[in-house]
Formats: C-alpha cells, structure tokens, sequence
C-alpha cells in the first residue's frame, strides 16, 4: 500500500513540475487549465461506445442525412481554416520546415500558429461526433478498433501537445492532417448526398494511401529533426514516431482488408469465368459442329429409321 501511495504521490509532484513548463499562453484557453475536461469528454466518448448500441438495439436506425450533409460540410470548412491559419502563420513567422523550436512569445505569428493548433485541438473532440453517427445509423461495422484508437487518442494526445508545445515543430503534421481531412471530410460530405453523387466517388480508397503516406512522412520529418538535433523535446519526437508507426500497421491492414484481400479473388473469379467462358466456348463450339453433324445426321437418319419401321409396321399391318 506504502508503494501505491508513493507512486502516486511522485506522479502528483511530477505532474506539478510538468505545469512549471507549461505554455504559459494556453493555460487561460477552453479546456486548457487541467486534462480534467479533455478526459470527462473522452470518458464519455468510451461511455456511448458501450451503451449506445444498446440504446440503438431494438430501434429503428436513425438516417440524418441533412445533419450529416452540415456536419461533413461544417468539417471540410474547419479543417480548411485550420490548414490556412498554420500555413500563412508558419510563413509569416518565416518557421522552417526540418528544424523548428517552439517560440513562447507573445508574437502575434506565434500566438497565431497556437491558436490554430488549438482549434486542431478542438476539431479533434467535434470529430467524435463522426462515431457517434455511426452508432445511432445502426453503422456498427464501421466503429472498429481503428476507428475508436485514432478519434480517442488524437484528442486525448493533443491536449500534451498544446498544454506544453503549441507551436515549433507541431504544426507540420497539424497542417498535413488538416488538409488531408479536408479532402476526407468533403468525400463523407459529398456521399452524404445520395446515390447520384455517390456514383463518382471512386476515390475513397487513395484517401487511405494519401493518410498512409502522410504517417511515413511524418516519421522521416521527426527522425531528420533528431538527426539535426533540433531544439524539440526529443521524448515526443520519440513518441510521435512510435504512434505514427502504429497507425501505419492499423492503416496498412485496413488497406489490406478492404481493398487488396478481395483482389486476388476477383481476380481469380475473372480469369476462372474467362476459364470457363473460354472453354464452354471451346466445347460448345465443337459441340455445336459435332451436333451439326449428329443432328443432321440424325436429321436424315431417323427419319429413315422411323420410315423404315414404319414400313415394316405398315406391312406387318397389311400381312
């Protein structure tokens, strides 16, 4: 028991040390003063995982086609703001993209590219919402493993990022991801509309490869800020590359499963009718030749046959 109190109680001190280099800027903002908050929320996200498909298990499904049409949409507009604040702030604070250390100023560019990663923050928590759609539309195929570890995670994480490092090196991947949920927001959006959209979405599978992509960039983007030495905290670049590398793994069989498994047994169905398109078409051809020749054949034998017996029953008949 001596031990458990202990090791609480270093956790405690720790976590005070923590505060002692917070940024200073954030501490007032929504949901920055403790994790309190970020965890209720993110607590209650888990909550609904649990209990909303019993909620929804005698129930008809719900179809909020136009929520989802202003949500997906509202999504799109966020994350494009979002990319265009980090994008025109790093610019302005001339931030460079191998090695930037996180500037605690009250520069206006600064405050400016905190900001933005604050709202990438927030977005994070809104984009609960994506699971909770799923659930109440009975979608429950779609809320896997990898569905709830990226939403819950994300959220979570980031309120380390923006408490302790909301600027520097940070806003690389915030700007990536923003502007890759952008494209991935305006798919849900536009399937949203029905079926006669839907039928030009055929795009939905390279937003897996461009997220793929996005994780491999960010792991040589962080492993060539430590090879520099960059004035980072090295326990998150070290960090970030282990939770990119998990996504990868998650991503990579997602891709796998959905889109490569079936492939090959397309492709196998494909050549096994074309297989057998191709040796019907063989047999029924000659089959066809043989028959023209069997039934004409048969054609001018039975009936010869059938005369024949015929006549011999005729002339049994007459005898």
């Amino acid at each position: 028991m001596e031990i458990v109190t202990h090791l609480i109680n270093d956790t405690i001190e720790f976590y005070k040390w923590t505060l002692t280099i917070a940024d200073k800027r954030v501490e007032k903002w929504p949901l920055m003063d403790n994790p309190l908050p970020t965890l209720a929320i993110s607590t209650s996200y888990l909550l609904f995982l649990w209990l909303g498909p019993k909620y929804m298990k005698n129930r008809e499904p719900f179809q909020l086609r136009k929520t989802l049409i202003v949500y997906n949409f509202s999504m799109v507009f966020l994350n494009f703001f979002i990319f265009k604040e980090l994008f025109m702030a790093a610019r302005a604070a001339s931030y460079s993209y191998i090695c930037q250390p996180v500037d605690y100023s009250d520069d206006p560019n600064e405050v400016r590219v905190a900001g933005a990663l604050w709202w990438y923050f927030v977005s994070k928590g809104i984009e609960y919402l994506d699971t909770v759609f799923f659930i109440l539309r009975k979608k429950f195929n779609q809320v896997t493993f990898l569905h709830v570890y990226h939403h819950c995670t994300m959220f979570t994480l980031w309120w380390i990022g923006i408490k302790w490092v909301a600027g520097g090196q940070s806003f690389f991947g915030a700007h990536m991801n923003a502007a890759i949920h952008v494209l991935m927001y305006l798919y849900y959006g536009l399937a949203s509309c029905g079926p006669k959209i839907q039928k030009y979405l055929w795009w939905k599978k390279y937003l897996t490869i461009i997220q793929m992509i996005q994780f491999h960039v960010t792991i040589g983007h962080t492993a060539l800020s430590l090879y520099v030495n960059c004035d980072f905290p090295h326990w998150m670049h070290y960090s970030l590359i282990c939770y990119a590398i998990t996504f990868i793994v998650l991503f990579g069989n997602f891709y796998y499963q959905t889109y490569r498994r079936q492939q090959p047994r397309r492709d196998a169905s494909a050549s096994s009718k074309a297989g057998k398109t191709l040796f019907n078409g063989t047999l029924n051809g000659l089959s066809k030749a043989a028959n023209g020749a069997v039934v004409t054949g048969s054609k001018e034998d039975k009936p010869q046959e059938n005369t024949g017996r015929r006549k011999r029953k005729g002339r049994a008949k007459r005898d």
